[in-house]
Protein backbone atom coordinates (compact mmCIF):
# COMPACT_ATOMS: atom_id res chain seq x y z
CA UNK A 1 0.00 0.00 0.00
CA UNK A 2 2.94 1.81 0.31
CA UNK A 3 3.36 3.23 -3.08
CA UNK A 4 -0.54 4.01 -3.26
CA UNK A 5 0.33 6.42 -0.35
CA UNK A 6 2.84 8.08 -1.72
CA UNK A 7 0.60 8.93 -4.68
CA UNK A 8 -1.98 10.83 -2.28
CA UNK A 9 -1.88 14.57 -1.92
CA UNK A 10 -1.55 14.37 1.60
CA UNK A 11 -1.59 17.04 4.50
CA UNK A 12 0.47 16.88 7.53
CA UNK A 13 -0.04 19.03 11.02
CA UNK A 14 2.98 17.68 13.53
CA UNK A 15 6.00 18.00 12.51
CA UNK A 16 9.51 19.82 13.56
CA UNK A 17 11.33 22.10 11.37
CA UNK A 18 14.59 21.66 13.76
CA UNK A 19 14.09 17.72 13.31
CA UNK A 20 13.63 17.93 9.35
CA UNK A 21 17.26 18.34 8.37
CA UNK A 22 19.59 15.44 7.19
CA UNK A 23 22.29 14.07 9.60
CA UNK A 24 24.76 15.02 6.96
CA UNK A 25 23.93 18.51 6.33
CA UNK A 26 24.26 18.48 10.60
CA UNK A 27 28.00 17.26 10.19
CA UNK A 28 28.93 19.93 7.19
CA UNK A 29 27.41 22.53 9.80
CA UNK A 30 29.62 21.04 12.89
CA UNK A 31 32.97 20.73 10.89
CA UNK A 32 32.42 24.34 9.38
CA UNK A 33 32.35 25.30 12.51
CA UNK A 34 34.98 23.34 14.08
CA UNK A 35 32.08 21.65 15.65
CA UNK A 36 33.01 18.10 17.14
CA UNK A 37 30.18 15.56 16.78
CA UNK A 38 28.57 13.68 19.69
CA UNK A 39 28.60 10.82 17.98
CA UNK A 40 29.29 9.50 14.22
CA UNK A 41 27.00 10.83 11.53
CA UNK A 42 25.74 7.07 10.47
CA UNK A 43 24.87 6.95 14.73
CA UNK A 44 23.50 10.99 15.33
CA UNK A 45 20.18 10.31 15.09
CA UNK A 46 20.16 7.18 17.67
CA UNK A 47 18.73 8.16 20.96
CA UNK A 48 17.99 6.64 24.42
CA UNK A 49 14.61 7.89 24.62
CA UNK A 50 13.11 10.90 24.66
CA UNK A 51 15.68 13.15 27.05
CA UNK A 52 18.13 12.12 25.21
CA UNK A 53 16.72 13.40 21.43
CA UNK A 54 15.95 16.69 22.98
CA UNK A 55 19.61 16.80 24.28
CA UNK A 56 20.94 16.08 20.80
CA UNK A 57 18.55 18.41 19.33
CA UNK A 58 20.01 21.27 21.31
CA UNK A 59 23.38 20.28 20.11
CA UNK A 60 22.68 20.32 16.56
CA UNK A 61 20.52 23.04 16.99
CA UNK A 62 23.56 25.44 18.06
CA UNK A 63 24.80 24.84 14.49
CA UNK A 64 21.79 27.02 13.46
CA UNK A 65 23.52 30.34 13.74
CA UNK A 66 22.30 32.58 10.57
CA UNK A 67 18.61 33.52 9.52
CA UNK A 68 20.56 32.63 6.46
CA UNK A 69 20.42 28.75 7.69
CA UNK A 70 16.78 29.02 8.84
CA UNK A 71 15.83 30.45 5.08
CA UNK A 72 17.49 27.45 3.71
CA UNK A 73 16.49 24.88 6.03
CA UNK A 74 13.21 25.86 5.67
CA UNK A 75 13.70 25.54 1.73
CA UNK A 76 14.87 21.74 1.92
CA UNK A 77 12.22 20.90 4.32
CA UNK A 78 9.14 22.37 2.15
CA UNK A 79 11.40 20.44 -1.51
CA UNK A 80 11.76 17.06 0.73
CA UNK A 81 8.05 16.66 1.89
CA UNK A 82 6.79 17.51 -1.93
CA UNK A 83 8.26 14.21 -2.71
CA UNK A 84 6.67 12.64 -0.23
CA UNK A 85 3.87 13.93 -1.95
CA UNK A 86 2.72 16.41 0.85
CA UNK A 87 0.71 19.32 -0.50
CA UNK A 88 -0.06 21.21 2.75
CA UNK A 89 1.88 20.99 6.20
CA UNK A 90 2.22 23.12 9.02
CA UNK A 91 5.44 23.09 11.00
CA UNK A 92 6.22 24.14 14.31
CA UNK A 93 9.86 25.58 14.99
CA UNK A 94 10.75 26.71 18.62
CA UNK A 95 12.86 29.66 18.96
CA UNK A 96 14.28 28.38 22.28
CA UNK A 97 15.90 26.06 19.31
CA UNK A 98 17.78 28.66 17.91
CA UNK A 99 19.76 30.60 20.64
CA UNK A 100 21.56 32.53 17.61
CA UNK A 101 19.00 33.90 15.96
CA UNK A 102 16.16 36.35 17.42
CA UNK A 103 12.70 35.18 16.75
CA UNK A 104 12.41 38.48 14.94
CA UNK A 105 14.23 36.79 12.66
CA UNK A 106 14.35 33.45 12.89
CA UNK A 107 10.60 33.58 11.93
CA UNK A 108 10.60 35.84 8.65
CA UNK A 109 13.48 33.54 7.60
CA UNK A 110 11.54 30.67 7.80
CA UNK A 111 8.62 32.53 6.00
CA UNK A 112 11.14 33.31 3.29
CA UNK A 113 12.34 29.56 3.08
CA UNK A 114 8.98 28.05 2.94
CA UNK A 115 7.66 31.22 0.17
CA UNK A 116 10.97 30.53 -2.25
CA UNK A 117 9.65 27.10 -1.73
CA UNK A 118 6.03 27.30 -2.81
CA UNK A 119 7.30 29.35 -5.58
CA UNK A 120 9.00 26.33 -6.77
CA UNK A 121 6.54 24.32 -6.87
CA UNK A 122 7.10 22.60 -3.68
CA UNK A 123 4.93 22.00 -0.42
CA UNK A 124 3.04 24.59 0.92
CA UNK A 125 4.28 25.00 4.43
CA UNK A 126 3.03 27.19 7.16
CA UNK A 127 4.53 27.65 10.04
CA UNK A 128 3.31 27.14 13.82
CA UNK A 129 6.11 29.28 16.45
CA UNK A 130 6.22 26.93 19.64
CA UNK A 131 7.01 28.13 23.44
CA UNK A 132 8.73 26.06 25.82
CA UNK A 133 7.84 24.85 28.57
CA UNK A 134 11.76 25.90 30.09
CA UNK A 135 10.56 29.40 29.17
CA UNK A 136 8.53 31.95 31.12
CA UNK A 137 5.24 32.95 30.45
CA UNK A 138 6.21 36.78 30.15
CA UNK A 139 8.50 35.42 27.13
CA UNK A 140 5.58 33.98 24.99
CA UNK A 141 3.48 37.24 25.80
CA UNK A 142 6.55 39.01 23.71
CA UNK A 143 6.25 36.54 21.29
CA UNK A 144 2.38 37.00 20.63
CA UNK A 145 2.54 40.55 21.04
CA UNK A 146 5.02 40.57 18.30
CA UNK A 147 3.29 37.97 16.06
CA UNK A 148 0.46 40.69 16.74
CA UNK A 149 2.31 43.15 15.56
CA UNK A 150 4.40 41.60 12.30
CA UNK A 151 1.57 39.33 11.43
CA UNK A 152 3.91 36.78 8.87
CA UNK A 153 1.53 35.73 6.63
CA UNK A 154 2.59 32.13 7.06
CA UNK A 155 2.30 31.92 10.45
CA UNK A 156 -0.94 30.13 11.41
CA UNK A 157 -0.94 29.25 14.98
CA UNK A 158 0.68 29.02 18.06
CA UNK A 159 2.04 25.56 19.90
CA UNK A 160 3.79 24.36 23.01
CA UNK A 161 6.64 21.62 23.47
CA UNK A 162 9.11 20.20 25.72
CA UNK A 163 9.29 17.78 28.10
CA UNK A 164 6.69 17.48 30.53
CA UNK A 165 8.33 15.08 32.97
CA UNK A 166 11.33 17.55 33.34
CA UNK A 167 8.95 21.01 33.78
CA UNK A 168 5.82 19.37 35.57
CA UNK A 169 2.33 20.73 34.11
CA UNK A 170 3.51 24.58 34.03
CA UNK A 171 0.18 25.02 31.04
CA UNK A 172 -0.85 27.90 33.40
CA UNK A 173 1.71 30.20 33.22
CA UNK A 174 1.53 30.25 29.35
CA UNK A 175 -2.77 31.22 29.25
CA UNK A 176 -2.78 34.36 28.56
CA UNK A 177 -0.60 34.33 25.47
CA UNK A 178 -2.68 31.57 24.22
CA UNK A 179 -5.64 33.78 24.79
CA UNK A 180 -3.48 36.99 22.76
CA UNK A 181 -3.43 34.34 19.94
CA UNK A 182 -6.78 33.24 19.72
CA UNK A 183 -7.67 37.19 19.51
CA UNK A 184 -5.18 37.46 16.84
CA UNK A 185 -6.96 34.66 14.79
CA UNK A 186 -4.02 32.08 15.21
CA UNK A 187 -4.73 28.94 15.91
CA UNK A 188 -3.84 26.81 19.13
CA UNK A 189 -2.17 23.55 19.80
CA UNK A 190 0.14 22.23 22.48
CA UNK A 191 2.21 19.10 23.13
CA UNK A 192 0.62 17.13 25.76
CA UNK A 193 0.08 13.07 26.95
CA UNK A 194 3.77 12.29 25.79
CA UNK A 195 5.94 12.53 28.92
CA UNK A 196 3.10 13.51 30.96
CA UNK A 197 -0.32 11.68 31.60
CA UNK A 198 -3.77 12.06 30.91
CA UNK A 199 -3.46 15.17 33.54
CA UNK A 200 -1.16 16.74 30.60
CA UNK A 201 -4.30 16.62 27.95
CA UNK A 202 -6.74 17.64 30.33
CA UNK A 203 -4.29 20.68 31.50
CA UNK A 204 -3.79 21.88 27.76
CA UNK A 205 -7.68 21.85 27.20
CA UNK A 206 -8.56 23.59 30.14
CA UNK A 207 -6.44 26.08 30.67
CA UNK A 208 -4.82 26.87 27.19
CA UNK A 209 -8.97 26.50 25.21
CA UNK A 210 -6.51 23.89 22.22
CA UNK A 211 -8.92 21.62 20.46
CA UNK A 212 -6.12 20.41 18.69
CA UNK A 213 -3.29 18.42 21.11
CA UNK A 214 0.12 17.71 19.78
CA UNK A 215 0.59 13.45 21.02
CA UNK A 216 -2.37 12.85 23.78
CA UNK A 217 -1.71 9.43 23.49
CA UNK A 218 -2.00 8.61 26.78
CA UNK A 219 -5.05 9.91 27.68
CA UNK A 220 -6.24 6.42 27.12
CA UNK A 221 -5.02 5.68 31.01
CA UNK A 222 -8.38 7.98 31.78
CA UNK A 223 -11.73 6.37 30.43
CA UNK A 224 -13.35 9.57 31.19
CA UNK A 225 -10.80 11.74 29.48
CA UNK A 226 -11.20 9.63 26.15
CA UNK A 227 -15.15 9.75 26.18
CA UNK A 228 -14.56 13.44 26.89
CA UNK A 229 -12.11 14.01 23.87
CA UNK A 230 -14.63 11.87 21.89
CA UNK A 231 -17.95 13.83 22.97
CA UNK A 232 -15.75 17.29 22.89
CA UNK A 233 -14.02 16.20 19.18
CA UNK A 234 -10.73 17.39 20.48
CA UNK A 235 -8.07 15.72 17.68
CA UNK A 236 -4.99 13.96 18.91
CA UNK A 237 -2.54 14.58 15.99
CA UNK A 238 -0.37 11.34 17.07
CA UNK A 239 2.96 10.30 16.08
CA UNK A 240 2.67 6.57 16.78
CA UNK A 241 5.97 5.64 15.65
CA UNK A 242 8.36 8.18 17.10
CA UNK A 243 6.00 7.26 20.49
CA UNK A 244 7.91 3.24 19.83
CA UNK A 245 11.27 4.66 18.80
CA UNK A 246 11.14 7.37 21.91
CA UNK A 247 9.90 4.38 24.27
CA UNK A 248 6.67 6.04 25.21
CA UNK A 249 4.61 2.65 24.07
CA UNK A 250 6.37 -0.56 23.75
CA UNK A 251 5.09 -1.30 19.98
CA UNK A 252 2.54 -0.08 17.29
CA UNK A 253 0.37 -3.03 18.27
CA UNK A 254 0.10 -1.53 21.76
CA UNK A 255 0.08 2.35 20.73
CA UNK A 256 -3.25 3.64 21.72
CA UNK A 257 -4.34 5.10 18.30
CA UNK A 258 -6.67 2.00 17.73
CA UNK A 259 -8.41 1.80 20.55
CA UNK A 260 -8.84 6.28 20.51
CA UNK A 261 -10.33 5.94 16.90
CA UNK A 262 -12.30 3.33 17.69
CA UNK A 263 -13.86 5.25 20.84
CA UNK A 264 -14.56 7.79 18.67
CA UNK A 265 -11.64 10.35 18.72
CA UNK A 266 -10.39 12.29 15.93
CA UNK A 267 -7.19 11.25 15.04
CA UNK A 268 -4.18 12.58 12.70
CA UNK A 269 -0.94 10.15 11.92
CA UNK A 270 1.81 12.55 11.34
CA UNK A 271 5.61 12.01 11.49
CA UNK A 272 6.83 14.47 14.60
CA UNK A 273 10.46 14.84 14.39
CA UNK A 274 10.53 13.10 10.99
CA UNK A 275 14.17 12.85 9.78
CA UNK A 276 15.49 12.78 13.10
CA UNK A 277 14.09 9.89 14.03
CA UNK A 278 13.83 8.12 10.68
CA UNK A 279 10.09 8.71 9.99
CA UNK A 280 8.41 9.82 6.62
CA UNK A 281 4.48 10.36 6.89
CA UNK A 282 3.91 8.01 3.62
CA UNK A 283 5.94 5.48 6.10
CA UNK A 284 3.90 6.07 9.11
CA UNK A 285 0.47 6.08 7.40
CA UNK A 286 1.58 2.91 6.08
CA UNK A 287 2.72 1.05 9.46
CA UNK A 288 -0.01 2.63 11.10
CA UNK A 289 -2.23 1.49 8.50
CA UNK A 290 -0.33 -1.96 8.51
CA UNK A 291 -0.92 -2.24 12.53
CA UNK A 292 -4.55 -1.46 12.10
CA UNK A 293 -5.65 -3.18 9.14
CA UNK A 294 -6.76 -0.52 7.01
CA UNK A 295 -7.34 0.09 3.53
CA UNK A 296 -6.24 3.38 1.12
CA UNK A 297 -9.96 4.34 2.00
CA UNK A 298 -8.93 4.41 5.53
CA UNK A 299 -6.00 6.41 4.91
CA UNK A 300 -7.38 8.94 2.82
CA UNK A 301 -10.23 9.50 6.15
CA UNK A 302 -7.30 10.22 8.33
CA UNK A 303 -5.97 12.76 5.73
CA UNK A 304 -9.40 14.22 6.10
CA UNK A 305 -9.49 14.52 9.24
CA UNK A 306 -6.10 16.14 9.45
CA UNK A 307 -7.89 18.41 6.28
CA UNK A 308 -10.83 19.30 9.12
CA UNK A 309 -8.46 20.86 11.88
CA UNK A 310 -6.16 22.28 9.87
CA UNK A 311 -4.93 26.39 10.94
CA UNK A 312 -5.09 28.28 7.12
CA UNK A 313 -8.10 30.28 5.91
CA UNK A 314 -11.17 28.73 4.72
CA UNK A 315 -10.77 29.15 1.31
CA UNK A 316 -7.32 26.91 1.60
CA UNK A 317 -9.02 24.61 3.93
CA UNK A 318 -12.08 24.31 0.86
CA UNK A 319 -8.89 23.65 -1.35
CA UNK A 320 -7.73 21.06 0.37
CA UNK A 321 -11.05 18.92 1.46
CA UNK A 322 -10.72 18.76 -2.62
CA UNK A 323 -7.32 17.79 -3.46
CA UNK A 324 -7.30 15.23 -0.27
CA UNK A 325 -11.00 14.17 -1.80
Amino acid sequence: MLDEIRALPKVEIHVHLESSVEAETIAELAASLGEPMPRPVDRLYTYAGLDDLLRTCEWWCDLFRTPEIAEQIAYRDAARMAGDGIVYAEVMTGPRYWPHVRYSDLIPAVCAGFDRAADDGHTDCRLIPTISRDQPGEWAEELVDWLGRNAPPRVVGLGLDGDEQSTGLNSRQFARAYRQAAELGLGVTAHAGESSGPDGVRDVIDLLGVRRVDHGARAIEDPALVERLAGERVTLNMCPSSNVKLGIFPSLAEHPVGPMLAAGVPITVNSDDCLAVGITLPGELADVGASLGWTIDDVRAAQRRAVDVVFCDGDRAHELRELVG
